[in-house]
């Protein structure tokens, strides 16, 4: 049988070179684009765990693919998360083992749960721009100001979601050029399942663990997204994989599909509108 040009170009190599390469080619070619470039990345087991079932925190990657993880930070300038991830973990998200600068901070928070205690929020980091629903408390989102950080408010879907496109352009517009979402899996499903990913990039550790999927179930869909000008590196007994996303590519059917509405990181993915800016001025993460 005969394999089509994507299916053939696999190749290993340094994948820290790849998405610096991918990042410089985006950068210079994406003047009129209204969104940045976003690279989807995660740890997950061989059988597509990112936490034990219960939904404590797993720390799945080694020592070396741990540090790329920092070198892939330190490429891009800036990095999302959800609030559960913010919540659970109680991240800096900064960049240490690797020479860079760190990313700016972005927290999806619909409901402004983000603790006031948390290390986002004080010590010398970069504060965080929290990205919230237009609805959310006006007394949190002061609180969040007088600390530092940026508050934007965003509208809703239809369906209750936080509108991620509309999300991405006001990153955009801050100046934000890349985006590295880091998690977690209703973050990851919104911005594959919306079209609005650009390169994946994915550890996956040696262990069976049943776990939840980094990935949520998506019924009635032929599949979310096609990879193409796939790379792979073993670091160490992990399998580090690197692909590009055509957002072209991603099929019809999941664009029209929403992540589950008990979803606690509550995003969405389409639609376009104006928003609101304040305060101008996978694996466990750290």
């Amino acid at each position: 049988m005969k394999l089509d040009d994507d299916e053939q170009r696999v190749s290993e190599t340094n994948i820290i070179e790849c998405v610096r390469a991918r990042l410089s080619e985006a950068h210079g070619s994406q003047v009129n684009s209204s969104q940045p470039f976003v690279t989807v990345t995660y740890a997950q087991s061989v059988d597509g765990s990112i936490a034990h079932a219960q939904g404590q925190t797993l720390q799945l990657s080694n020592a070396d693919s741990f540090k790329l993880t920092h070198q892939v930070r330190a490429a891009h300038d800036g990095i999302m998360v959800g609030i559960n991830t913010v919540m659970r973990d109680n991240p800096r998200l900064t960049v240490r083992l690797a020479d860079g600068e760190n990313p700016q901070p972005i927290v999806v928070d619909g409901r402004l749960r983000i603790p006031f205690d948390a290390n986002l929020l004080k010590g010398p980091n970069l504060r965080p721009i929290v990205c919230t629903s237009r609805s959310a408390c006006e007394s949190k989102e002061q609180r969040l100001l007088d600390v530092g950080a940026r508050v934007v408010r965003i509208d809703n879907r239809p369906d209750g979601l936080l509108d991620m496109r509309q999300l991405l352009q006001c990153l955009k517009r801050l100046g934000i050029r890349s985006v590295m979402a880091e998690g977690g899996a209703t973050i990851i499903t919104s911005l594959l399942t919306g079209s609005l990913a650009d390169q994946y990039l994915v550890t996956i550790s040696p262990r069976l663990i049943g776990g939840l999927r980094s990935i949520q179930s998506q019924p009635g869909t032929e599949g979310i997204a096609r990879l193409h000008n796939l790379n792979y590196q073993w670091l160490a007994g992990d399998l580090i994989l690197r692909g590009d996303l055509d957002r072209e590519t991603i099929s019809n059917d999941s664009k029209s599909v929403s992540t589950p509405s008990n979803a606690a990181d509550r995003t969405g993915a389409a639609g376009e509108s104006t928003h609101g800016v304040s305060g101008m001025g996978g694996a466990k993460l750290q």
